[in-house]
């Protein structure tokens, strides 16, 4: 028996398999998308550090409603004597 048969026979288990099929898909979708952001690290030995690489001037959310960013001074001083 195949699954359409079985949902023939069946129909009121189309909703639900509609729903897990879609859920699935969603969360599926969500882990592919979050591997190609900057701030996952799948190679640590190759960029220990790749958050050093992360443009601030581009969103790094999903959504950003109102997003500015300004440069800490202090931290600006720090980063340019430790390198």
């Amino acid at each position: 028996m195949g699954i359409f048969q079985i949902l023939m026979k069946k129909k009121e288990i189309i909703p639900l398999v509609t729903f897990v099929t879609f859920a699935g898909l969603g969360a599926i979708s969500v882990s592919v998308y979050s591997l190609f952001k900057t701030d996952v690290i799948l190679n640590r030995s190759q960029n220990p550090e790749p958050w050093e690489n992360v443009d601030p001037t581009q969103p790094q959310k999903l959504i950003s409603i109102n997003q500015q960013w300004k440069p800490i001074e202090e931290l600006q001083k720090v980063k340019r004597l430790t390198k």
